[in-house]
């Protein structure tokens, strides 16, 4: 008992509080570089932490006197460097949506989403208008962003379909979706080099693989030649949709993830032990019925 009480202190409770603090804003900070260029600066600064212990352990006088510099003069670089990150920290911190988000509101958003996307699919393939659309999921696309022309826009049937009007200024390349918004039109996307993709299939279906091989991103093809909605995700071709396979896909893809969020771990933990009681009972029951 003296020897659980001395671990069950005041005191451990607030230094665990302490480290899961600190632990979950070097998370958050994660997320918010993720996708970004910062992250390769980032790094950076690791290689030049490292190079600065290991002159320290070797007595490596003057390479750690530049290390020193360049540490003493980095935290002005990295507020400058980082300016748009941190800016964008602060405006996530000011909207409430950093800790906390609104599940509902969220499905809500996505549910516009999707009907905008289908009302410009319908349009653009019974007239055969080429398109690309990508929606960023989980891994960031702030590098292909940065080849767009910024919108910034909301999303809409009607301002998807204008974008991909032939022999207009932005119906060349990809709209990207980020944060249920129109970030960039005209963007370029990685060309895939997979020998698997059929050769009857051109550069928007190439490029929609291409983003599938290095992202989670979710991409929608139009053709031009024939009409036909194609779908890739994780380097997987989804091709020949009708209107209720693809509405179908967004939803499963877009939707049921922030639902499932709202079961916490402990809830998800119970489900768990239920779901074994029941299978046990089931396996009991069915070895009881061949014995008899």
């Amino acid at each position: 008992m003296e020897f659980l009480s001395s671990i069950f202190t005041w005191q451990h409770f607030i230094n665990l509080i302490d480290i899961g603090v600190v632990w979950f804003a070097i998370y958050k900070l994660m997320m918010l570089l993720r996708g970004t260029k910062a992250v390769q600066l980032f790094k950076g600064i690791l290689v030049i932490i490292v190079i600065k212990l290991i002159s320290w352990y070797l007595g490596l006088r003057t390479v750690s006197w530049i290390t020193d510099q360049i540490i003493n003069w980095g935290i002005i670089a990295c507020i400058v460097i980082f300016q748009p990150e941190i800016r964008r920290g602060l405006e996530h911190l000011g909207r409430g949506s950093l800790f906390f988000n609104s599940n509902k509101k969220q499905n809500e958003a996505q549910e516009k989403m999707i009907s905008a996307l289908d009302k410009a699919i319908q349009y653009m393939s019974k007239r055969r208008i080429g398109a690309l659309m990508t929606i960023e999921m989980n891994t960031g696309l702030e590098d292909y962003i940065e080849t767009g022309i910024p919108l910034d826009a909301d999303i809409s049937g009607e301002l998807l379909i204008n974008i991909f009007i032939p022999n207009t200024p932005l119906h060349d390349g990809a709209v990207i979706i980020k944060n249920n918004r129109i970030a960039v039109a005209a963007a370029y996307l990685p060309l895939s080099e997979s020998n698997l993709i059929p050769k009857e299939l051109g550069t928007r279906h190439r490029a929609a693989v291409g983003i599938s091989e290095v992202t989670d991103a979710l991409t929608i093809v139009v053709s031009e030649e024939t009409g036909a909605v194609t779908i890739t995700k994780n380097n997987e071709l989804i091709r020949n949709l009708t209107r209720q396979d693809y509405l179908k896909l967004l939803r499963n893809e877009l939707i049921p993830k922030e639902e499932a969020k709202k079961k916490n771990v402990f809830v998800r933990f119970i489900d768990g032990i239920k779901t074994r009681k029941t299978k046990k009972n089931s396996h009991a029951m069915s070895k009881g019925g061949r014995k008899h």
